[in-house]
């Protein structure tokens, strides 16, 4: 492959302003590795929304190509660990960000980055899963982990119909979870309910200052949102219970009290999906080739092309993308 198409984005030194652009770029403008991919598929998360736009500080080194998630196939190996031929993913490990990324034809990495596709997956639904889905696993493994089942109560799921909202309630559906769906998009309800809520809510009722504590509503939950809907979430979670906090789409802050964790135990389990070790990748890829119903991956992916991700871009981070992304390269 001489040259290939990628999104670049560039910032100009003096201004400090970001552009970004659609380019024909080639293999020598890649970054270091000892793995080289031939990118089929990409995904759109809203980090990426952040990146290619400009709205957030994620792009640190420029010129930068964004996507924080690719799977393809190796060309090109030094790696004891991969062969040509392989097929792989790759999630996050800074890959968007301070390294150049998925949104491109080829894509130069660390072999530690890399997972092999799990079986059962195509590389089209590894990226429907994307960093979204894989982070929703981590969840709810993590409040398996925490002993929190499904004969404890419902779980709520906040930002329920973004990428990951979607995923966790379709993952925690099958599992046998009563899901209370919160969104702000009430014209979404028949979407949440057929990948598996058991109820829907409005977020304003989780939107407001929270109190200390609040009347106990569930067991668990997954929380997208940060900011006064995750000290909401916190404040009515039952005796022993936990919340899975992986997103900031609401905003960084967290204004709660510890009332919940000492008064009713309840346990706020951290999820980072970037620097997550293989072994757990791994584990969660694993869950969800068996657990993630694949008809309902399909019902809640749209597919677009490399030419169309700038402008998708700034409708992520508006509100107006439904479940997954998938860029088809």
């Amino acid at each position: 492959m001489d040259t290939f198409k990628a999104v670049v984005v560039t910032r100009d030194e003096e201004t400090r302003k970001q552009s970004v652009a659609l380019k024909e770029i080639g293999p020598d403008d890649l970054m270091e590795g000892d793995v080289t991919v031939k990118v089929s598929h990409s995904t759109l998360n809203y980090k990426d929304g952040l990146a290619v736009t400009g709205a957030g500080p994620v792009v640190r080194r420029f010129p930068m190509i964004p996507g924080i998630d690719f799977a393809g196939t190796v060309v090109s190996s030094t790696s004891d660990e991969f062969s040509e031929g392989d097929e792989v993913l790759l999630n996050g490990w800074g890959v968007g960000e301070t390294h150049m990324g998925g949104f491109a034809g080829m894509a130069r990495v660390k072999s530690d980055w890399l997972i092999g596709l799990p079986e059962g997956l195509t590389r089209f639904e590894a990226m429907a899963i994307g960093t979204a889905g894989y982070t929703a696993m981590l969840c709810v493994l993590a409040l398996e982990r925490h002993g929190v089942t499904p004969d404890r109560g419902p779980v709520v799921v906040t930002g329920a119909a973004g990428g990951v909202g979607s995923v966790a309630i379709s993952l925690l559906g099958k599992l046998g979870y009563h899901v209370i769906a919160s969104t702000g998009r009430p014209e979404e309800g028949d979407y949440l309910k057929d990948l598996g809520a058991a109820e829907i809510i409005d977020r304003a009722e989780l939107s407001e200052k929270a109190r200390p504590l609040g009347k106990e509503r569930w067991a668990g939950g997954v929380d997208t949102v940060g900011t006064h809907t995750l000290a909401n979430v916190l404040a009515m979670t039952q005796y022993g219970g936990a919340v899975a906090a992986c997103g900031l789409a609401g905003g960084m802050d967290l204004p709660s009290s510890v009332a919940p964790f000492i008064l009713r135990g309840v346990s706020l389990l951290g999820i980072d999906s970037v620097m997550a070790p293989k072994p757990l990748r791994i584990e969660a890829y694993d869950r969800l080739a068996r657990d993630l119903d694949k008809d309902k991956l399909k019902a809640l992916t749209t597919t677009i092309s490399l030419d169309e991700v700038i402008d998708k871009a700034g409708a992520i981070l508006e509100g107006k993308v439904r479940g997954r992304t998938v860029i088809e390269i």
